[in-house]
């Protein structure tokens, strides 16, 4: 992957984000935590299955004993009297109620589940939208690249001209002087933007997870493609079925109702049901028997209530109906949170497309301005000075211009993210 890179330095915007995706450190760390998730639905951790366990022990004790029977004056000494144990065990423990906690245990291990898929989609989304926007930025630093070159090109030009002029005796040597200031201005620009235009390219290595940052990357678009949206109102109910982030607080509500029935579970009894297998094996120094054996199964069940435990059911009731709430609250104000957003975003999109036909009219306007002005420069007929003001006019307009696209095509972006259609990119 990493040498396809590096032979082929044109790459477009899918095959970034397939890089990306395969890559990305976030999104790996995210989609292990997901395993996670995934491996903890299990009856068995919920409390649905029984377990089971086997013990085996080894003990000796030592005693010394003093002892006076009740019929008799003389005393008994007994020193370093030995008895050794031997004992093994199976025991199966089971809760078979509990209220129905365990299965409540279940329900929240699956809506877990469902929360780490939403988290790695939500990683996704974001990788998607962050590599998308700087992948337009690599485009946009690339056109403005050709401009500023273009601009050396005009310098260029005006300075041939300038001396050869001054040759013949016909400008100044503030002409030429002036010319050369302005050349080297032009070129200074140019040498600066090659330093932008490298900073896109790696942090695009940085975001695909390329560990050498500096492997050269070219944007195959050399232009910025606008593309048409939906209408704001099917792109607002987008935003209601699709956005992640609103499905993410419907799933904190879930698991916090879930939490609730975890508490009111301990209002009911339990029964619990135990059974095993022993053996214990004797060894004594003194006593009546030298040995001893015992074996057998064993059964039990237990069943119990809690019947008073200083009010604490009824305070975590109470705690657990104010986190709904609270979980109810976050979710509203997470729509209003995006309502917001989306309404900015599309204010600036369609002002920004409207700046756009402004902006290329514009472009027309400052090109034709400059060549008219190099038209009179060439025959003697206009200032140095005022040439340079059409050639600034000229790259201005164009610089404007890749803004506007530029800032068109990231409010794009956001749009797709926020109404959660960002997975588009990748087709």
């Amino acid at each position: 992957m990493f040498s396809y890179l590096l032979i082929a330095q044109t790459v477009s915007l899918e095959e970034c984000l397939r890089i990306g995706l395969e890559q990305n450190f976030d999104i790996r760390i995210v989609r292990n935590n997901q395993l996670i998730s995934d491996r903890n639905v299990t009856w068995g951790n919920a409390g649905l299955l029984p377990t089971v366990d086997a013990t085996s022990g080894y003990n000796i004790k030592s005693d010394n004993t003093n002892q006076t029977p009740s019929d008799s004056a003389e005393q008994i000494n007994r020193r370093n009297n030995n008895t050794e144990t031997l004992n093994a065990s199976v025991n199966l423990n089971w809760t078979l109620f509990d209220g129905f906690n365990a299965q409540t245990n279940y329900k929240k291990l699956n809506e877990l589940k469902s929360v780490g898929e939403l988290n790695t989609q939500l990683t996704i989304e974001n990788f998607i939208t962050n590599l998308s926007a700087e992948y337009y930025n690599l485009v946009q630093e690339t056109m403005r690249m050709e401009n500023l070159k273009f601009a050396v090109q005009l310098s260029r030009e005006q300075l041939r001209i300038v001396e050869a002029r001054y040759q013949i005796g016909s400008f100044s040597r503030l002409d030429l002087q002036q010319a050369r200031v302005d050349f080297n201005a032009d070129s200074s620009r140019l040498i600066r933007q090659y330093e932008q235009l490298n900073t896109a390219r790696i942090k695009i290595n940085e975001l695909m997870g390329i560990n050498d940052v500096e492997t050269p990357v070219v944007a195959a678009d050399t232009s910025i493609i606008i593309m048409p949206l939906e209408s704001k109102e099917v792109m607002w109910n987008n935003v209601l079925s699709s956005n992640t982030l609103l499905h993410l607080s419907e799933k904190d509500i879930v698991i916090s109702e879930l939490n609730l029935k975890n508490i009111e579970s301990k209002y009911y009894p339990y029964l619990r049901f135990n059974t095993g297998y022993g053996f214990s094996h004797f060894n004594y120094d003194s006593g009546v028997y030298d040995k001893q054996r015992n074996w057998g199964p064993n059964v039990g069940v237990t069943v119990g209530i809690n019947i008073f435990d200083g009010f604490n059911k009824r305070r975590e009731q109470k705690n657990a109906r104010t986190r709904i709430e609270n979980t109810k609250l976050e979710k509203d104000q997470m729509r209003l949170s995006l309502k917001s957003d989306f309404s900015n975003l599309w204010q600036s999109y369609r002002n920004n497309l409207e700046l756009l036909k402004l902006e290329k009219e514009n472009v027309e306007n400052a090109r034709e301005n400059y060549e008219i002005a190099m038209e009179r420069y060439k025959l003697g007929d206009l200032a140095g000075i005022l040439l340079r003001e059409a050639q600034n006019s000229l790259l201005e307009a164009e610089e404007r211009l890749v803004s506007a696209q530029f800032n068109i095509k990231i409010n794009e972006i956001y749009l797709h993210q926020i109404s959660g259609t960002i997975a588009d990119y990748l087709r």
